[in-house]
């Protein structure tokens, strides 16, 4: 699942899985982790800050997502087989750096002297195999943030982590098209909170100095300018040089993985009001979690996307300026979360807005699931790489205490609900973008290690039965409706959707940078999740003679295909398809198609959407 955020989804997945497979599957065994990317659909999460990022709520990418998750969950069912699991793990180097390096060095220097780098270079492998060793899928856990595509990008993508996947199952799936065949690699999400993979580190874009400073910031142009780059000539590139090593990585720990994962499994499933955790520092001194609220430096965004309004990270000061719009048009955040928060200065009380929905989530889930001597700890948001540090340990430690020794314990990042960032207690105090996202204030980590070690004591002593559900997350009716209307579509007068616009030539020699490219009559791809004919947005396809008919080579999901959707006037617009030709083509014939859905209404009928296709001429690949 690519993506950042869930809980509703979570809820209606549970309920639907409840109703076809009974107890089978369930809130305490069932994890919803997101792959994680920036670049994906939006508008499916009910609380309110993400509707609004999102410009409204939209019911049709929510069920859209919804009926994806449980079509993976019954194809994984259909084709469950007995099979054996092992494990290895192998460091991934040169693809990170720390991001917030000013907050890491808050950490003591006894606690920093333990580790080598500031990031963790550690990638968990399970290999999963059937009882005749034949290949079944892999998933593999790594602390990175899959922000290779930067903020300039405005095309849907799997980014880093969804490059690492599909070279692996292009590899094992011989003669698929992406997102089929049987073999599935997922790269899951870890402590990446504070991990970057642009790693020639930030820079001021105006004078290519480096602004690797505690605010993140340039002297001319201020923190807008201090951008971080990838390895690449350009985001594509990085993401490719990114995904590359990972899949290398995970490929050779899959090769070599010989350590079977045997015993038994566990799992252990509680929802926490996050904003009243009572947190014990020691035995006599107690603290709470708060309720929640973003500070200013989460305006600024990050070296991998800064915000657009030029605040500056490691802010413990707010400004009246903007405090006196807040309360203009939100009202004052109380003395009671202001204090709470502490040092961090609330941009946005979040926690106290709840109209016309929550602005947070209050209730979150934490969950760990066992297998053997493996522990799976479902993280609700993105832990920086101190704080995975310490919550693996002190679930390790927990583990063993209750006679389960040397349990190996994976960070599973942006589990069930998101919450934005969790620090350290340190960290948080240098308030820089991941400290001010962290949302429940100073002491949530320690909130987190209480809960997480809870439910590692009640699997180790087999008193899993005796934990309490928790209070029930809500689901809201009436979300904001979209502030993007659906309009009806149109074609040019004379033309039809799926018409030709501009062919591509005739002739493409295969050498670096060739791009066929054609442009359609279009409609808006959104009408394609309310009917969905059609499977993907485009084919490249190669004429075979021997059988004359043509045979799909890309689809949407293709690395070397791209699809652009130029919106015009009045229900107008163009279809661009690009097909970056590789230099492994096969030379031959050639034609590329165009699927799409239009949106049609009649006066004082309602909207219809029909299914359209296009096809271009044929064009010539040929070999130099």
């Amino acid at each position: 699942m690519d993506s950042e955020k869930s809980s509703e989804w979570r809820s209606d997945v549970l309920n639907r899985l409840q109703s076809k497979y009974g107890s089978l599957y369930r809130r305490d065994n069932v994890i919803l982790s997101g792959t994680h990317t920036h670049s994906g659909p939006a508008g499916y999460f009910q609380y309110t800050v993400f509707v609004i990022a999102s410009e409204g709520f939209s019911n049709q990418t929510f069920q859209h997502m919804v009926t994806g998750i449980l079509k993976s969950i019954d194809i994984a069912h259909t084709n469950m087989k007995l099979g054996k699991i092992f494990i290895n793990k192998g460091n991934v180097d040169g693809v990170q750096i720390n991001r917030s390096p000013y907050s890491y060095l808050q950490n003591p220097q006894s606690e920093r002297a333990r580790y080598s780098s500031n990031t963790d270079k550690e990638m968990i492998v399970l290999k999963m195999v059937d009882l005749n060793g034949d290949d079944l899928g892999l998933i593999s856990w790594f602390a990175i943030h899959p922000v290779s595509m930067n903020n300039s990008n405005h095309l849907v993508n799997s980014d880093n982590v969804g490059y690492a996947s599909y070279l692996l199952e292009q590899e094992k799936n011989k003669g698929y098209l992406p997102g089929q065949g049987p073999f599935v690699a997922a790269f899951a999400s870890s402590n990446l909170g504070d991990v970057s993979p642009n790693i020639l580190g930030p820079r001021c874009i105006n004078t290519g100095e480096s602004c690797d400073n505690a605010n993140s910031t340039c002297p001319i142009g201020g923190p807008s300018m201090c951008i971080a780059k990838g390895p690449g000539q350009d985001m594509f590139d990085s993401t490719q040089i990114i995904g590359r090593a990972m899949y290398q990585r995970a490929k050779e720990l899959y090769a070599s993985a010989s350590q079977e994962v045997t015993g038994p499994l566990a799992s252990a499933h509680q929802w926490v009001d996050m904003t009243d955790v009572t947190v014990w520092l020691n035995s006599t001194h107690a603290s709470k979690t708060c309720k929640p609220a973003l500070g200013y430096s989460f305006a600024a965004g990050t070296i991998d996307g800064v915000g657009g309004l030029n605040f500056t990270q490691g802010k413990t000061e707010g400004d009246p300026f903007w405090d006196t719009i807040r309360d203009q048009i939100l009202g004052k955040p109380s003395e009671e979360i202001k204090e709470c928060h502490k040092p961090k200065p609330i941009l946005l009380h979040t926690g106290e807005l709840s109209k016309p929905h929550p602005w947070h989530p209050d209730i979150v889930d934490v969950q760990i699931i066992t297998l053997g001597s493996l522990a799976i700890t479902a993280i609700p948001g993105e832990f920086t790489t101190m704080s995975g540090r310490r919550l693996r340990e002190a679930v390790q430690a927990e583990f063993a205490s209750h006679g389960m020794q040397n349990m190996t314990v994976v960070i599973s990042g942006l589990c069930n609900v998101y919450t934005h960032y969790i620090t350290t207690y340190e960290e948080y105090q240098a308030q820089r973008y991941e400290a001010a996202s962290t949302i429940y204030g100073p002491h949530t980590l320690s909130a987190y290690i209480q809960l997480f070690r809870n439910l590692a004591k009640a699997i180790a002593t087999d008193t899993v039965a005796n934990l309490s559900r928790g209070p029930e997350p809500p689901f809201f009716k009436q979300l904001i409706v979209p502030l993007i209307p659906s309009i009806v579509d149109r074609a040019p007068k004379g033309r039809t959707f799926g018409d030709v616009l501009q062919p591509a030539k005739p002739e493409y020699r295969v050498v670096r940078l060739m791009i066929a490219e054609v442009i359609f009559v279009g409609a808006n791809p959104k009408n394609s999740v309310q009917n969905q004919t059609h499977q993907t947005f485009l084919t490249v396809e190669k004429y075979e003679a021997t059988s004359t008919s043509w045979q799909i080579v890309c689809n949407d999901a293709s690395w070397e295909t791209r699809f652009y959707w130029h919106k015009g006037l009045l229900g107008l617009s163009n279809a661009t398809v690009e097909w970056h030709i590789p230099d492994t083509a096969q030379p031959g014939i050639y034609r590329i198609r165009y699927f799409g859905h239009n949106r049609k209404q009649d006066i004082l009928k309602p909207a219809v959407v029909l299914s359209f296709e296009g096809t271009s001429p044929a064009f010539e690949v040929v070999t130099i």
